[in-house]
C-alpha cells in the first residue's frame, strides 16, 4: 500500500488509488457541461426497471445525476408528490419550508418542487429574493415556527446533494422535528415515488412554474436574517468579538455564501470572506483524491485554498455546498482531520455550556473516533453511539437529552446555549464559528486544544479509505454479519467485539465493525456515492494502524470477491 496525506496525517488507502490530479486546480480536468446537464434533467426519463435509476434515499435524501438518469425531472415530481401525500397522512398541515443550494441541478429541481407543491395546495415558504438556503437554516426555521405549536406544524424540503460533485442533484425531506426524516418516512416516500414513476406520473399533480410562483400558497421567508439574528443563542459571539479573533471563511460557493457577510455586519466580527463567487462548475476548487470535484471541507485535496490561509489567520474554516459540514484550519495544525476537531468540540462544549442538562449525552456515529468515548467517560456523560446518518441524533437534539451529535464526515450540531434545540440537522456554520469561540475563551486554537486532550487520553492514529464500488458490491458489504468474521485477533490483540448493529439503538450499521482494546476498523458502503469506506483507528501508533488496515483489506476483498 502507498500513502497519502489528509490534514497532516499519513493516511493509507486500500483498493483505492490516488489520482495524480488530486489537489490540483479543478481546471486541470474537464468541467461539467452545465447546459448539457440541465437538458438531461428535462429530457431524460428514468427507467424504473433499472435499479440505479429508481428513487432511493441514502443516509440523507435521494441523490444522483441527470446524466445517469438517477436525478431527473420525473424523480423530483414523484418524490415531492409522495411527500405531499406522506405529510397529509401524517397530519402535517402547516407550511413547508423549501431550501436550495448552488448546484446546477438545484434550480430546476426547485422549480419542479414548486410545481407539485402548488398543485397540491401546500403552503410553501421559499427564500426571500431567491437567496440560497443552507440546510441548517431550514432546520432552524422549522423548529422556530413549530415552537409551542400543537397544530399547524411546519416541515421542509432541502434541494441539495451536499458536498457531492457538480453534476449531482439531491432532495431530502425534514419532518416537523426539523431533522432528516427517519427510515420509516423515507422508505414510504421512496416506494410511493417509484410507484408514481412506474405509473407514468399520471397521479402526480402539477401546474406550470409561472402558476406556482404566483400561487397564493407560495410565499417568501427571510431565512438569512432569521438565522443570523438567532445565532447569538448558539454561540458566544461577544467573546469572539471581544478577543478580536482573526478569522477567515471560504463558503466554497455554497448556499451560505451571503450569510457570512450578514454575520460580520450584525456581530462585528473580524471575519474575512475569502470569496463570494458562485459557479455551478465549481472551477475554483482543487480536485479531490480521485481527481473529481467535491466540495468536501474535510479533504486536504479539495481544501487547498483553505489550507493556504493557515498562517494568515488565527482560525479559518469552510463549509460544503449546503453548509451542513465544516472544515477548520488552525495555525498550529493546518487542516484538522474531522475526528480531531469533533473530539475537541465535544470536550469544549460540555465544559462550557452551563445551560445544558447535566445528563445530556455525547453523540457519535460508530465510525467516529473512539477518543470521543474517552472524553465522554472523563466528563461523566453518557455516550450515544449510533449508525451513520444524522437522523439518529434528531430525537436527542430535539428534546435536549443530547448535547452534541457528530459524524466522522465533518457533520455536527449542538444545542443552543440554554439547552433548547438549535438545529436538528447538521450545522456547518455553528460548528465552524465554534472554532473562533474556543480560541477566544481558551486563548489556544483548536489544534492546540486537541494536543492537550490527547496528552491526557491518548492520541489515536486513524484513516478513512474511499474506494469505488458497484451497487452489487455495496449491497454485499452492507449485509456482512459478525459470524463472517472468523479471526479472533485484530493486529495482535484479542477481538473484543464484532458489531453489525449500533450499541445505542441496536439498528444495523450497514456494514461491520471489529474492535480490540486499542484499535478498531469498520467497513461500510457509502449512502450517497458509488464508493465504499473503510475506517481504522489505533491508540498504539501508526504501525499498529497499518496492521489493522491490512487485515481490514483482507476481509473486504474476501467479502467482495465474485461481486
Amino acid at each position: 500500500m502507498s500513502g497519502y496525506r489528509i490534514g497532516g496525517q499519513q493516511e493509507k488507502h486500500l483498493s483505492s488509488s490516488i489520482s495524480p490530479l488530486a489537489g490540483k486546480p479543478a481546471t486541470s480536468a474537464p468541467l461539467v457541461d452545465v447546459a448539457r446537464l440541465l437538458a438531461a434533467y428535462r429530457d431524460l426519463v428514468p427507467d424504473p426497471a433499472v435499479p440505479e435509476q429508481r428513487v432511493a434515499f441514502g443516509t440523507s435524501g435521494h441523490r444522483g445525476s441527470s446524466f445517469d438518469r438517477s436525478f431527473n425531472e420525473a424523480h423530483v415530481w414523484a418524490i415531492v408528490q409522495a411527500i405531499c401525500e406522506y405529510r397529509k397522512n401524517d397530519g402535517v398541515d402547516g407550511p413547508l419550508f423549501v431550501g436550495i443550494d448552488t448546484h446546477a441541478l438545484s434550480e430546476p429541481a426547485f422549480e419542479s418542487t414548486l410545481e407539485v407543491l402548488a398543485a397540491n395546495g401546500v403552503g410553501t415558504l421559499i427564500s426571500k429574493g431567491g437567496e440560497f438556503t443552507p440546510t441548517p437554516a431550514v432546520s432552524h426555521a422549522i423548529l422556530r415556527y413549530n415552537s409551542g405549536r400543537e397544530h399547524g406544524r411546519a416541515d421542509g424540503i432541502v434541494i441539495t446533494p451536499s458536498h457531492n460533485p457538480p453534476e449531482s442533484g439531491g432532495i431530502k425531506y425534514n419532518p416537523p422535528h426539523g431533522g432528516p426524516a427517519d427510515t420509516d418516512a423515507t422508505s414510504w416516500i421512496a416506494a410511493r415515488a417509484n410507484a408514481l414513476i412506474e405509473g407514468g406520473l399520471r397521479e402526480v399533480k402539477r401546474v406550470t412554474i409561472d402558476v406556482a410562483r404566483r400561487a397564493d400558497t407560495t410565499r417568501e421567508h427571510d431565512f438569512l436574517q432569521e438565522y443570523v439574528a438567532d445565532l447569538e443563542h448558539a454561540l458566544d459571539l461577544d467573546a469572539i468579538r471581544g478577543a478580536s479573533v482573526h478569522m477567515a471563511v471560504d463558503p466554497l460557493g455554497g448556499a451560505g455564501v451571503h450569510y457570512w457577510a450578514a454575520i460580520v455586519e450584525r456581530y462585528r466580527l473580524d471575519l474575512t470572506v475569502v470569496s463570494d463567487t458562485v459557479d455551478p462548475t465549481f472551477s475554483f476548487m482543487s480536485l479531490d483524491w480521485d481527481g473529481r470535484i467535491r466540495m468536501d471541507p474535510s479533504s486536504s485535496y479539495a481544501m487547498q485554498r483553505l489550507i493556504g490561509l493557515k498562517d494568515g489567520f488565527d482560525v479559518a474554516f469552510a463549509c460544503d455546498t449546503d453548509h451542513d459540514r465544516h472544515g477548520v484550519v488552525t495555525r498550529s495544525a493546518g487542516l484538522m482531520p474531522a475526528n480531531h476537531y469533533l473530539a475537541t468540540a465535544a470536550e469544549y462544549l460540555f465544559r462550557h455550556r452551563r445551560g445544558w442538562r447535566s445528563d445530556a449525552a455525547v453523540g457519535k456515529t460508530v465510525v467516529s473516533t473512539a477518543l470521543i468515548d474517552r472524553i465522554a467517560k472523563r466528563l461523566g456523560r453518557p455516550l450515544l453511539e449510533v449508525p451513520v446518518g444524522f437522523k439518529w441524533f434528531v430525537p436527542g437534539l430535539y428534546d435536549g437529552s443530547l448535547g452534541f451529535g457528530c459524524e466522522e464526515s465533518a457533520g455536527a450540531s449542538f444545542l443552543a446555549k440554554d439547552g433548547s434545540a438549535w438545529s436538528t440537522d447538521k450545522d456547518g456554520i455553528v460548528a465552524a464559528l465554534l472554532a473562533g469561540e474556543m480560541t477566544a475563551k481558551l486563548g489556544r486554537d483548536p489544534g492546540e486544544i486537541y494536543k492537550g486532550i490527547t496528552h491526557d487520553l491518548g492520541e489515536p492514529a486513524s484513516a478513512r479509505i474511499d474506494a469505488a464500488a458497484t451497487h452489487a458490491q455495496k449491497a454485499k458489504l452492507s449485509k456482512l454479519t459478525p459470524e463472517q468474521v472468523t479471526s479472533k485477533t485484530l493486529a495482535g490483540e484479542p477481538v473484543i467485539q464484532v458489531q453489525n448493529r449500533a450499541p445505542a439503538n441496536n439498528q444495523p450499521i450497514g456494514g461491520i465493525k471489529v474492535i480490540s482494546a486499542n484499535g478498531w476498523f469498520a467497513a461500510r458502503p457509502s449512502g450517497t456515492e458509488d464508493i465504499y469506506k473503510v475506517y481504522g483507528e489505533s491508540f498504539k501508533g501508526r504501525d499498529h494502524l497499518d496492521r489493522i488496515l491490512e487485515e481490514a483489506q483482507a476481509m473486504v476483498d474476501a467479502a467482495l470477491a465474485g461481486s
